[in-house]
């Protein structure tokens, strides 16, 4: 029976339960820029897009305009302050809302 120490166990077992190829570490760094640019990718700049997208069409406010808020209200501006908007939702009936809860445009029925 031939027995061998567990030292000559290691020597033989070479490379296997250490470092691969020349460059150590340089995979988990290599990951976390994929993931980093993945999640960019599909959320933040998405969402820096709507948002910009949001703050010209408060910029572009102006009487007339068919509007729906965050709420679901539909109405015809009637005025437009700094930060309060007023809406015409029915003849006659107006409602103040803020500014930054109109959400979107409509066309004209």
């Amino acid at each position: 029976m031939n027995l061998f120490s567990v030292s000559e166990a290691f020597a033989m077992a070479g490379n296997a339960g250490g470092q691969q190829g020349g460059r150590p570490g340089y995979e988990g760094i290599i990951m976390l820029v994929i993931m980093f640019a993945i999640f960019y990718f599909l959320l933040i700049r998405p969402q820096q897009k709507r948002a910009k997208q949001h703050r010209q069409l408060m910029e572009n406010l102006k009487a007339g305009d068919q509007v729906v808020t965050a709420g679901g209200v539909h109405g015809k501006i009637a005025a437009v302050q700094d930060t309060v908007v007023t809406l015409e939702v029915a003849t006659g009936i107006k409602i103040k809302v803020n500014r930054s809860s109109i959400v979107s445009t409509r066309q004209e029925q």
